[in-house]
């Protein structure tokens, strides 16, 4: 999620701090790299700031906080604000979760209607868009896999395809939709999950690029599977020598 134009428009560019390199240390950051690591910093804070639904005034208030709290003059006292933080953070995202779950469930009854969807009892959608010819995982397998994961509205929260490497993991150590979809699977193989929230991440949801509330679509391609290994054995402590006590007198 990315800072407005406008709101960055708005932002006045702050000098860049210049840091000196004691001997045998590696080169300093230059001018520009410090500032394009400030910048990532905002975006970071914005970031964490996305599942509070914050407005435009909103945003301006946030900054106006920065900017004062910077020059020591904070126009409302921290410490009596601050325990109301939690409250106002559980009613934002509570209302994101609500929207996100009325777009969700718009979606998901599209997405059961299209040829070749089959709606599982759990409610997970799944789709093939080719056939594999290897074998089938099982619920403890560990899998590779090449996917790309998006939100109903289009937006790209992660994909292995743009890290340009596949990924491996257990299929119980995930959330329940890939632990039941990918089963569905065999190796060479490609499917599209649609996963409802309860199968995904819920309403808490998973910040900063997943909303509570949301519906997850996963283009998965199913490259292996194989048994997870086995955890190695704990060491076996040996048992202390009897140390001999003397007989009582």
């Amino acid at each position: 999620m990315l800072l407005p134009i406008a709101l960055m428009a708005q932002a006045p560019t702050p000098a860049p701090i210049k840091i000196t390199a004691e001997a045998g240390s590696p080169a300093a950051l230059s001018d520009a790299d410090q500032h394009k690591i400030v910048y990532a910093i905002g975006l970071s804070i914005y970031q964490s700031l996305g599942r509070l639904d914050l407005s435009p005034g909103e945003i301006e208030i946030v900054k106006q906080a920065l900017a004062e709290a910077a020059a020591g003059k904070p126009a409302v006292d921290f410490k009596e604000w601050a325990p109301k933080i939690n409250l106002f953070v559980s009613e934002r995202t509570a209302r994101v979760a609500a929207r996100e779950k009325a777009a969700s469930k718009a979606y998901l009854e599209k997405a059961a209607a299209e040829p070749g969807a089959v709606k599982t009892d759990s409610g997970l959608i799944y789709r093939e868009v080719k056939a594999g010819s290897g074998a089938a995982p099982s619920a403890t397998d560990t899998v590779t896999v090449n996917y790309r994961g998006t939100l109903v509205n289009g937006t790209e929260f992660d994909s292995s395809y743009s890290r340009k490497e596949p990924t491996s993991f257990a299929l119980n150590r995930v959330v329940p939709c890939w632990t039941e979809g990918i089963q569905k699977m065999k190796v060479g193989g490609k499917a599209t999950l649609v996963c409802p929230p309860n199968l995904a991440y819920g309403d808490r949801g998973a910040a900063p690029m997943i909303p509570g509330g949301a519906a997850l679509i996963f283009e998965v391609e199913l490259l292996n599977a194989a048994a997870t290994p086995a955890p190695p054995p704990m060491p076996v402590t040996p048992p202390k020598p009897v140390i001999p006590q003397p007989a009582a007198k």
